[in-house]
């Protein structure tokens, strides 16, 4: 069965958790921030790091790392936040997703990608569009409205409605 959201060529904005390459669809992201301090929200779940001002609003910002069972990431010169469009109830919401790195917006064909593994019904596979191959690497593309669970979304909307205190 062919994936219908991977059939016309598209551009990824591909970035990095630790040595892995990942992309989200370029229509999903707003912009890129370097990583500046987080605002700590008390009874939010572990992933979640807490929540930074961007021009008046609350975004929350999720360490992708610990949302994938990696380690929590650490600020370098490199470390980002992705600022993007999530739908969380038919509603959309803005969140921060933190990064190791991003690398760059690249496109690729329908060809250049396949389907997710299948690889048993342990391994959570559903917020994966489908593995990219570029120059004999493997990009994991992520449906980004997948990665979180519904119960989580309504959590991180929470936050969002929370005062930033400064």
């Amino acid at each position: 069965m062919e994936n219908e959201r991977i059939n016309v060529t598209n551009q990824y904005l591909t970035f990095k958790l630790g040595e892995e390459v990942f992309a989200l669809d370029i229509g999903k992201v707003r912009e890129v921030l370097e990583f500046s301090e987080v605002t700590q929200v008390p009874n939010m779940p572990g992933f979640m790091r807490g929540v930074i001002n961007l021009r008046g609003g609350v975004v929350p910002v999720v360490d992708l790392r610990l949302k994938f069972g990696m380690d929590r990431t650490e600020k370098t010169v490199n470390t980002c936040i992705i600022i993007v469009d999530i739908i969380v109830d038919g509603e959309k919401t803005i969140i921060g997703a933190l990064s190791d790195s991003v690398q760059e917006v690249m496109e690729m064909e329908p060809g250049q990608i396949e389907p997710p593994p299948k690889i048993g019904s342990r391994l959570r596979t559903e917020f994966i569009t489908g593995m990219g191959k570029t120059n004999e690497q493997l990009v994991i593309i992520l449906d980004i409205d997948r990665v979180f669970k519904t119960d989580e979304l309504i959590l991180v909307k929470e936050a969002q409605n929370e005062e930033v205190i400064e």
